[in-house]
């Protein structure tokens, strides 16, 4: 969903189009829908290399049955806001409270339903639902500039749905992945500042709670799901402009290349609960940059003549291509891991996920769409076929989603189905050749 989605990319008339295009125009355009004609680019919800050549894909033209699904999502989560302009998700001692009125709003659900609002069309300034995320950016920056040092985490709220099942510093890292998004849509806006410093303090807290094995402290339930969100909050956030600790992200990125053997393909799933589908998706999402930085930089050696056209994409021509020989090494690495884990990750059996669904398999599944939908080329229309109807299949008659295990939220669970279902949207600005 998610300058990552950073200083993204897409073609300079698209940009213009889709800025304008969303919810702009009147009550009878479709939500989440972007214009067929147009060679679209994904900006995910949780980053892109910035500095990678244009990543071109074909939108696919959404059934009716796919927007009144959308439409409807939107609906019932807009009105779910609360009164002081957050969303929440409730606490894990009571999954069975499905009213999002009789719950707090928490940081990571506000940030997460706030990243499906911008995805499907609206900002601070434009679009339907522009007011909720005026109020739930309010609600969000009240938070962070509150934070003080001495306080371990971003809310004194415990035990709520997505700390329990992501860990304790989900809310962080979903507040600073909604301000690297929020500002490559508001280059210039009042907020600015606020929102600048925001993510700076949520980025530099982040850092400050990575584990000594690379992955995040006090993961929860699936531990490896909080850090490949920390991994993509960085990641998009370094892509941005912002100071980010490189050693952080190496560690990172060898924690989740970690949990892939290449050679057997199998995931580790010993800090997934269990579940394959959550190791995989996260180590798939995880490598997407690194595979997709891989394939432009043997492209554009061969655009530049340094390799010949059937040039595979391995170890030796990106040497050749003018790659650092220990950059090569990690590159290929990743590319390997990406292939295999993607294609792991699709899976029926690995689909299934728990066995039913919860939030952790929706955003599982949105990990695994983003991978696929940043490395180009029309692969990405088999995933969403089949995820869309999946999705649009479960959907509750008032418009919206929930959990059947773990993150049963309504709330979470809808915000999550909304950004897959509209993951082709999040379209961006030109591209810039690294």
């Amino acid at each position: 969903m998610f300058t990552t989605v950073l200083l993204t990319f897409f073609v300079i008339t698209c940009a213009v189009v889709i800025v304008s295009f969303a919810y702009k125009s009147s009550s009878n355009q479709p939500a989440a829908c972007a214009p067929p004609e147009q060679d679209c680019v994904m900006k995910t919800i949780f980053g892109v290399d910035g500095k990678a050549l244009a990543l071109k894909i074909n939108p696919v033209k959404l059934s009716e049955e796919v927007e009144s699904s959308i439409n409807n999502g939107l609906n019932w989560i807009a009105n779910a806001q609360s009164p002081e302009g957050g969303w929440g998700a409730g606490t894990h001692a009571h999954q069975d409270v499905m009213d999002p009125h009789l719950v707090p709003a928490d940081p990571a659900t506000t940030a997460l339903v706030s990243m499906a609002l911008l995805r499907t069309g609206s900002t601070l300034t434009e679009g339907k639902f522009s007011t909720q995320i005026k109020q739930a950016t309010q609600f969000l920056l009240k938070a962070v500039e509150g934070w003080p040092d001495n306080q371990l985490r971003l809310t004194t709220l415990t035990g709520t749905q997505p700390q329990v099942k992501l860990g304790q510093n989900i809310d962080a890292i979903l507040t600073a992945q909604f301000f690297t998004n929020l500002l490559k849509y508001h280059e210039q806006h009042e907020w600015n500042d606020r929102m600048k410093q925001a993510l700076n303090k949520c980025v530099s807290r982040i850092q400050k709670e990575q584990d000594n094995d690379g992955g995040w402290k006090d993961g929860g339930w699936a531990p490896v799901l909080q850090s490949a969100l920390a991994d993509n909050a960085l990641e998009s956030a370094k892509d941005a402009g912002v100071a980010v600790d490189n050693v952080v992200i190496e560690r990172s990125k060898n924690y989740q290349k970690g949990n892939f053997d290449t050679a057997t393909k199998s995931a580790i799933t010993g800090k997934s609960a269990g579940i394959l589908l959550y190791s995989l998706s996260s180590t798939t999402r995880s490598s997407a940059k690194e595979a997709k930085k891989a394939k432009d930089i043997i492209v554009k050696a061969k655009r530049d003549g340094k390799l010949e056209e059937k040039a595979e994409l391995n170890e030796e021509n990106l040497k050749y291509a003018g790659v650092d020989p220990a950059q090569a090494k990690e590159m290929i690495t990743a590319y390997k891991i990406n292939e295999s884990s993607k294609n792991e990750a699709m899976k029926d059996d690995v689909m299934s996920g728990f066995g039913s669904n919860g939030g952790e398999e929706f955003l599982s599944y949105l990990m695994t769409g983003e991978s696929i939908i940043m490395q180009g080329g029309n692969e990405w229309k088999q995933w969403y076929d089949q995820m869309s109807k999946k999705i649009v299949q479960i959907q509750n008659e008032n418009g919206s989603w929930n959990g059947h295990h773990c993150i049963t939220s309504p709330v979470f669970c809808t915000a999550s189905c909304l950004l897959i279902l509209s993951i082709q949207n999040d379209l961006q600005l030109p591209a810039k050749e690294f």
